[in-house]
């Protein structure tokens, strides 16, 4: 047996070998199950090193689904802050479509009563616009909120990932 390899039989015997330089663990669900394979073949076989490996491995496993989730609840959120901007983008346009057919309405009032409508023209142009701007500044701020959850979110994942790769620094190569 060369120095490097050790025996995972009790007695020694020929078998499957476990190298700290060639083995791979499996991500996900599967490494999870596999770790906890392994650190029960350990505790059963007597081998602590097996044991730590299946503990490292579990443990390493759990953290890459940890920052899967996070990483994909970072997307739906980036994604609901895209589809709150578009619903910000409908409703303005909404807004100037209501404005140019106010716009139309008034130019018939003007026509049949050029005094009175001027003066109630630029009362309602000035207060729709008003609206329109604090409808535009209100989305532009709930956007930048769910951008900015979204960008907190990230930064857990990558802190997740960082932590699995410091659990099992040999996964990441």
């Amino acid at each position: 047996m060369s120095r490097d390899r050790e025996s995972t039989w009790p007695d020694g015997g020929s078998g499957a070998y476990v190298t700290d330089s060639s083995e791979q663990t499996t991500g996900g669900a599967l490494g999870r199950l596999a770790g906890k394979a392994k650190a029960a073949a350990g505790s059963v076989l007597g081998n602590d090193e097996l044991a730590r490996e299946g503990r490292l491995q579990e443990a390493q496993s759990e953290a890459e689904l940890e920052a899967e989730r996070e990483r994909e609840q970072a997307r739906r959120a980036e994604a609901e802050a895209g589809a709150e901007a578009r619903r910000a983008d409908v409703e303005r346009e909404r807004e100037q479509l209501r404005n140019e057919v106010t716009a139309e309405e008034r130019e018939a009032a003007i026509e049949r009563d050029r005094d009175r409508a001027e003066a109630a023209a630029e009362r309602d142009a000035a207060r729709e616009q008003a609206a329109a701007e604090a409808d535009r500044r209100a989305g532009e701020q709930a956007a930048g909120a769910e951008e900015r959850q979204a960008a907190r979110l990230d930064a857990q994942a990558r802190r997740a990932e960082a932590r699995a790769d410091a659990i099992d620094p040999e996964e990441g190569r």
